[in-house]
């Protein structure tokens, strides 16, 4: 019998079947057996076949072929990835200047992470009615930014429902997996997308300015229009997983996009004679930010290792 992965709580699945009913589903042993290098083989979006048996759970025999996914190092075990979701539409990255502060670094990796496995991202900035005005004035280069490489950008206040009914209209009839940093507001912003829905919330820690967990599993919810949500719990850091060197720089589009005028092919735009990139970068038309975010990322494949971007 064929469903949808609509829930993971560690060892259980919640998978909806075709007819509607909801059924608690374990993996079957041998899937740990074939060599998926992954903390969650199976993940919140996967359509799989099940065996239903005799009590009313089932055991999951088949995973169907991703459209896609995204993926992160899983910070506590480096040779490891944890799949947020999979078989998406887009992804939305809700992100906040301050209250907490999301880095560039940490937008720019997501990005890069989401270009490697062709999902697009929207990025939705939180928590609008709470900012001074050095923090608008920031807001809004990092809106010129990330607008100018092709990533459409949102200001919204879900505290308040400012921008929400724009948020909503990206919904309709797809797949949108929510992901931020812990604290960025993201599960009130679901609640005011869905009212009803009642995701728990929690305060922000007003001593550190960071958010606590409130998710502790990625869940799926529908949506009028044919469409569905996935909440995922908040990440501290964004780890890349499986990019080479050379190809790091493809999943950056400004970057990616000079390179073609470089001098050598393999060229890593750090010292190399006749980089186009690096000029972009001097003459501005290349963000030093994301310069950096790139340099960071290369960093991380050289050192072999996973290192939180905060």
């Amino acid at each position: 019998m064929r469903g949808l992965v609509i829930k993971n709580t560690g060892s259980w699945y919640q998978v909806k079947t075709e007819d509607g009913r909801l059924i608690d589903s374990k993996i079957k042993g041998n899937f740990r057996l074939k060599g998926i290098k992954s903390t969650n083989p199976i993940t919140v979006g996967d359509y799989v076949d099940i065996t239903i048996n005799a009590e009313g759970t089932a055991l999951i025999t088949n995973i169907e072929d991703r459209k896609n996914y995204i993926v992160r190092r899983s910070s506590n075990l480096s040779k490891q990835s944890h799949i947020l979701g999979s078989n998406l539409d887009q992804c939305l990255l809700v992100v906040t200047v301050n209250y907490p502060e999301t880095s560039t670094t940490f937008i720019d990796r997501f990005l890069a992470s989401a270009e490697a496995y062709r999902v697009p991202v929207k990025i939705i900035f939180n928590k609008i009615d709470a900012y001074n005005e050095d923090d608008l004035s920031y807001l809004d280069c990092l809106i010129s930014l990330y607008t100018y490489i092709g990533y459409p950008c949102f200001k919204v206040s879900a505290k308040e429902g400012t921008g929400i009914e724009e948020v909503r209209n990206e919904l309709n009839g797809r797949v949108t997996l929510f992901s931020g940093h812990s604290g960025v507001g993201k599960s009130t912003l679901i609640n005011a997308l869905l009212p009803g829905l009642n995701v728990k919330t929690a305060e922000i820690s007003t001593y550190h300015k960071k958010g606590m967990h409130t998710t502790t599993y990625s869940e799926m919810f529908a949506i009028e229009g044919n469409g569905y949500i996935i909440d995922t719990p908040g990440i501290k850091g964004f780890g890349t997983f499986d990019m080479e060197i050379e190809e790091i720089g493809h999943y950056f589009p400004d970057i990616f996009k000079v390179s073609h005028s470089c001098k050598y092919n393999n060229c890593t735009h750090r010292k190399e004679p006749g980089c186009a990139v690096l000029e972009a970068v001097k003459e501005h038309h290349i963000s030093e930010s994301r310069y950096n975010s790139y340099l960071s990322m290369l960093d991380d494949k050289e050192e072999g290792k996973y290192r939180a971007a905060h």
